[in-house]
């Protein structure tokens, strides 16, 4: 049985770790914040609970794995928010790509923001 973890475990930890390296080149190679920010967030997500996922089933006896299991979930609460962030400030700042805005719902709000002022 630990034979078949181990082999799991692995297959998890490489997933995860390619994840990773496609959410790396896609924000060096991406041309503008909001491509970037997409993977930034994403892979890299999915990539780190590969791995977090595998190293908890390699180490499953150890009283620590819970930390791997917080690590995971603050992963997942934070990263939505960030990227939330990110995209807010790209778009005020003007660092995105006009043709690529199908829907632009902050136009308006960022009127009224500026009417207010």
């Amino acid at each position: 049985m630990t034979t078949v973890l181990n082999w799991i475990s692995g297959t998890l930890i490489i997933l995860g770790a390619l994840f990773a390296l496609t959410a790396a080149i896609g924000i060096v190679r991406f041309p503008d914040t909001l491509l970037r920010m997409h993977s930034a967030t994403k892979p890299q997500v999915i990539g780190l609970t590969l791995v977090l996922t595998g190293t908890c089933l390699r180490v499953y006896e150890d009283p620590n794995v819970w930390m791997l299991v917080m690590v995971g979930l603050f992963t997942l609460l934070t990263a939505p928010v960030i990227a939330h962030l990110i995209g807010r400030t790209a778009y005020r700042e003007e660092l995105h790509r006009k043709d690529l805005l199908i829907v632009n719902e902050l136009e308006a709000d960022l009127e009224k923001e500026q009417r207010q002022s």
